[in-house]
């Protein structure tokens, strides 16, 4: 019973590290990749879609990206959702493509970019130490249903935390690359 509260525990630390990694790609560092555009929606007959399943994006070269929209009437629409996005982008149309030049990054902007991963990075922990807040409440309900004993709830406990503590040094470790990252120039 421990064991698979340890392990589920675990499993969702484990998912809240990964969903770290994925929000702290769409933060630019200056260099152009099409995953900085995965998170922008776009309207698309009616409904809000991903870009990539509207338009396919690429990388022209290591300031700027491409986006050939599917259907050209997309133009217009995809072009608006890029500049109305969080990242300060702006796309120009040239025929049937949109180019997305990436302005290089400022000292201030770097700044900003820093505290939003450190932002980021404490709601990864926060998750990670909700995750371990739970896993210790259902060992306590175990131990009130009398099926363990209090040492093998302390020894869980003691687990938990060392859990919680091994995923949080993976957290900081993941934020530190990426202010390294983005301070440099």
């Amino acid at each position: 019973m421990i064991n698979d509260i340890k392990n589920d525990a675990e499993s969702r630390m484990g998912k809240s590290v990964e969903a770290l990694k994925h929000e702290l790609v769409k933060i630019r560092t200056g260099r152009a990749h099409p995953s900085l555009l995965e998170h922008v929606q776009v309207s698309f007959y009616g409904s809000m879609v991903p870009i990539s399943q509207a338009a396919s994006v690429a990388t022209a070269d290591s300031r700027t990206l491409t986006v050939t929209p599917f259907d050209k009437n997309m133009i217009g629409p995809i072009e608006k959702a890029i500049m109305t996005s969080d990242l300060g982008l702006n796309p120009m149309s040239a025929g049937t493509t949109i180019r997305v030049p990436l302005p290089p990054l400022t000292e201030e902007r770097r700044r900003d970019l820093t505290k939003v991963v450190k932002h980021e990075g404490e709601n990864a922990k926060v998750a990670v130490r909700n995750i371990r807040r739970d896993a210790i409440a259902d060992i306590k309900e175990l131990l009130k249903a009398k099926d363990i004993t209090e040492d093998d709830e302390r020894k869980a406990g003691d687990a938990m935390q060392k859990l919680t503590d091994k995923h949080i040094e993976a957290i900081d470790k993941i934020l530190a690359e990426k202010e390294k990252e983005l301070m440099e120039i």
